[in-house]
């Protein structure tokens, strides 16, 4: 018998890994970016490059503001885990792979079990050709998101009504 953990765990866990470099003091992600077995490209999230992280000013805005998860991300000054992997990988690269997500409580280092794309992050997984989400929700279990799902149920149309 082969007791040895899954793909889609094994990949989580180094999406796991990988978000112990995010940046951000409220949520912590880390995303890889796989296909055919092998690893194209990582990200977590953190401002761009040159510019103070909100860990080294001490200060989130969104959390000063006390606005809500899931929203006015313009307000964020963190590029997030799955745009900074798409960023570092070439799009033909990308295309048919699967991007493993993890997130985790910045504060409390606790596994959000509700992680989710935001819809910007949505629009750019689908330009990048990716075609599978896999998103950890418990330390061994996670769900499937296949991309096209994304394409048929476009959540923009309902924000613009």
């Amino acid at each position: 018998m082969d007791s040895r953990t899954s793909k889609q765990n094994y990949y989580l866990d180094i999406a796991d890994s990988v978000l112990v470099r995010s940046t951000c003091l409220r949520r912590k992600y880390g995303a890889i970016i796989v296909r055919n077995d092998e690893i194209i490209s990582t990200g977590y999230n953190g401002a761009p490059r040159g510019r103070k992280n909100c860990s080294d000013l001490g200060v989130c805005t969104r959390e000063t503001l006390k606005i809500p998860s899931g929203e006015r991300y313009e307000l964020c000054r963190s590029v997030h885990a799955e745009a900074n992997a798409i960023i570092s990988a070439s799009r033909r690269d990308m295309i048919g792979a699967t991007l493993y997500l993890v997130g985790r409580d910045a504060k409390t280092n606790e596994l959000l079990k509700d992680a989710m794309s935001c819809s910007m992050c949505k629009r750019q997984i689908i330009n990048a050709g990716i075609e599978t989400v896999v998103i950890r929700t418990a330390p061994l279990e996670y769900r499937t998101i296949p991309v096209s799902d994304w394409i048929e149920n476009d959540d923009s149309i309902f924000l613009n009504l």
